[in-house]
């Protein structure tokens, strides 16, 4: 499976738990640390929870397996799979961080597409 299907089940997971403000950007050119950063919001520790369990679940139905998983117990988990990391945040962290500034060289991926492919 490539990074571009990793991310089309990763947003699609993400959409159907109402994650919210879901953004990919492609960081190929940029960095060797992933092809992708895929960037959604929860509500709530429990939807945190709840996304990221659900895109972990796709993927491993897929047949993609993680890497590493990060900050389970915090507001802000990160799915390693490899040529795609998956942030999944609450409101105030996604602020506080701000990867779409960090990464705004990056190409932005229009999610909206990618929901309807």
């Amino acid at each position: 499976m490539n990074s571009s299907d990793i991310v089309k089940i990763a947003v699609k997971a993400a959409d159907s738990k109402k994650g919210r403000d879901i953004r990919v950007i492609g960081i190929r050119d940029l960095s060797v640390l992933a092809d992708y950063f895929v960037i959604v919001t929860g509500d709530s520790n429990t939807q945190i929870k709840a996304l990221a369990d659900e895109i972990e679940f796709k993927l491993k139905e897929a047949g993609e397996e993680y890497y590493h998983i990060e900050g389970r117990q915090s507001g802000w988990i990160c799915l390693d799979f490899g040529s795609v990391v998956i942030h999944v945040f609450h409101k105030e962290q996604r602020q506080y961080f701000q990867l779409e500034r960090l990464w705004s060289d990056g190409e932005m991926l229009d999610t909206e597409t990618l929901l309807s492919d």
